[in-house]
């Protein structure tokens, strides 16, 4: 049954759980919310070379059953220019703790509570609807503001939506270094409920609230570094907010389409999915950790990455994996450019509640948030000074 149709139906018995902007996790009632229409044809890369025409329906059937994939309805070109990831020679030390180190002092997790309240107070933040796109707006507006209170903007710096055509743009931050050789740091904004996307809250606290306001935080204490707003790093740093990674990686499949094509040069790309979830690794008595991912990501950024948690984190990391496309690095790697990336835990601990009203603040800690911004914070700052070839 196409979603149109169930929504009509159910539109009249079907009540949905908002966040009021005021109590971000007291639940009320909602409308039907608006979404912007699109042709019901698309076409998924489930691994490489394997692709298939599917509904929207078919698409979050398959979300349902935890089967991620490219969708390149939008982004065919995506790799074919070169598929092979290019090889970068990584540090093989964190260098410059004794400036990371006093900048770490810094970070203040209130300040991700207030963003992320603020963020799941919007009724969803699915990448097709109306409050996908203010919610944008907003994190928009917070980035800006962040680099004008940093006076980040007078020495270059900049921020700019990247827009699509669903409606709700990317973000991305630049931090201009001496160089146009880059280091990415990425988290995606959109969340979604995959039981009716277009009509069910979607507050995302954990998916990925949590990874978008870690890596703005991070981002706002990287600038109290004199070097880093002057200039003086050997590479540009920019942070990206990707829309519509819940729809199939679509936004940082955007984004790296137009790098690749543009020639730009990549050296690094870090994504933060998830990062506040911690209580299934402890009910299994193990201890918190964050979560390294292995497998679909460069092997050299990686171990760096493995080497900068043991720098800067308090807590150890755990190897895992998460499978083909299952967050917005792979469109990167699928660029041709290096990623990696790193979530909550070991996998199979990861929060279970994401894609449901249940995504919820009260379930996240904000103290394992703390250690990934120290690891975004550690690694931005590592690379932004790393003499690539």
């Amino acid at each position: 049954m196409k979603t149109s149709t169930i929504l009509s139906l159910c539109a009249a018995t079907l009540a949905t759980a908002v966040a009021h902007p005021k109590d971000p996790q007291i639940v009320i009632q909602d409308p039907l919310a608006p979404t912007i229409v699109e042709v019901d044809d698309y076409i998924i890369e489930l691994e490489h070379g394997v692709v298939k025409h599917v509904t929207e329906d078919e698409k979050w059937e398959l979300r349902r059953k935890g089967i991620n994939f490219f969708d390149i309805t939008h982004n065919p070109e995506v790799g074919i220019l070169n598929r092979e990831v290019k090889k970068v020679t990584f540090p093989s030390k964190p260098a410059y703790n004794e400036t990371v180190f006093p900048l770490i002092k810094q970070l203040d997790k209130s300040n991700m509570r207030k963003h992320l309240e603020t963020f799941t107070s919007f009724h969803t933040r699915y990448y097709k609807s109306t409050y996908g796109a203010e919610s944008s707006a907003w994190l928009l507006s917070q980035v800006n503001n962040t680099l004008h209170e940093a006076g980040a903007l007078e020495h270059g710096a900049s921020v700019k939506p990247f827009k699509h055509p669903w409606g709700q743009s990317s973000i991305i931050a630049t931090l201009p270094g001496k160089s146009e050789k880059t280091v990415v740091i990425g988290a995606h904004q959109d969340s979604i409920n995959l039981f009716f996307p277009a009509f069910l809250a979607a507050p995302g606290a954990d998916d990925d609230g949590s990874g978008t306001v870690t890596i703005l935080e991070a981002l706002r204490v990287l600038l109290q570094s004199d070097d880093i707003i002057k200039g003086k790093g050997e590479n540009t740093v920019e942070f990206h907010w990707y829309s519509a990674e819940e729809g199939g990686l679509l936004g940082s499949q955007a984004i790296f389409q137009s790098y690749q094509k543009e020639g730009r040069d990549v050296k690094a790309m870090l994504q933060q999915d998830m990062t506040g979830y911690v209580q299934k690794t402890l009910d299994a008595g193990e201890p918190e950790s964050v979560g390294v991912i292995t497998d679909f990501v460069d092997p050299g950024l990686t171990e760096f990455i493995k080497e900068v948690i043991t720098e800067y984190c308090e807590i150890p990391y755990i190897l895992t994996k998460c499978g083909y496309a299952c967050s917005d690095h792979a469109s990167a790697s699928k660029a041709g450019y290096p990623s990696a990336f790193v979530i909550e835990s070991d996998f199979k601990y990861s929060d279970n509640k994401i894609h449901t009203t249940e995504d919820k603040i009260e379930y996240l800690s904000f103290d394992h948030m703390l250690q990934h911004a120290r690891l975004t914070l550690g690694l931005a700052y590592e690379l932004a000074f790393a003499k690539f070839q």
